[in-house]
């Protein structure tokens, strides 16, 4: 009856980078601890332990860090990378008063995105790429019609004889003109 933490009590929070898990100090218990525990194995990686007001804390780790106030116990994980990514366990073990009650409150999956994998930066990536090949291929374009534009311009020129529009057509050479 003394022991009134679920599992909807746990709060699992995302800021500046770093996880925190917040759990309510239970209640009429004068000695407990509270340790977060990473992967399947169990590894200890943080604990907190309360005696009669000493507030014992201790890490395995340098990535996590516990608070406590009157109310509640937080374990702030920092600094993470692909490395973390894992199934963390949140433990509760209640020493007085009797009897000792050991609980597993809740487990969470925790994925870490790889800081290259901001969607951000490489939508941004994409397409400054994407921009840059079709500032090249209009370039490309616009000098190939420039050129066809110049040569034909040229060919049209050089067409036209002096008497007629009609001459080019006709099978007449060109009147020669007499040298003095």
């Amino acid at each position: 009856d003394q022991l009134h933490i679920s599992d909807a009590q746990v709060r699992v929070e995302f800021e500046n980078g770093d996880f925190s898990f917040t759990f309510p100090n239970p209640k009429n218990v004068s000695e407990f601890s509270m340790i977060l525990f990473k992967g399947s194995e169990k590894e200890e990686i943080c604990a907190l332990h309360l005696s009669e007001e000493k507030i014992i804390p201790m890490s395995n780790v340098t990535y996590c860090q516990t608070q406590n106030s009157r109310n509640s116990t937080t374990f702030i994980l920092k600094n993470l990378g692909r490395q973390h990514i894992d199934v963390y366990t949140y433990d509760l073990k209640i020493f007085l008063p009797p009897p000792y009650i050991d609980c597993c409150l809740k487990e969470t999956n925790l994925y870490v995105q790889d800081k290259t994998e901001d969607c951000f930066s490489l939508g941004l990536v994409s397409w400054i790429i994407i921009g840059l090949m079709i500032l090249a291929i209009s370039c490309v374009c616009f000098v190939v019609a420039c050129c066809l534009r110049n040569k034909n311009q040229n060919c049209e020129s050089n067409s036209h004889e002096y008497n007629s529009e009609y001459m080019p057509m006709a099978a007449v050479n060109a009147a020669k003109k007499t040298r003095i």
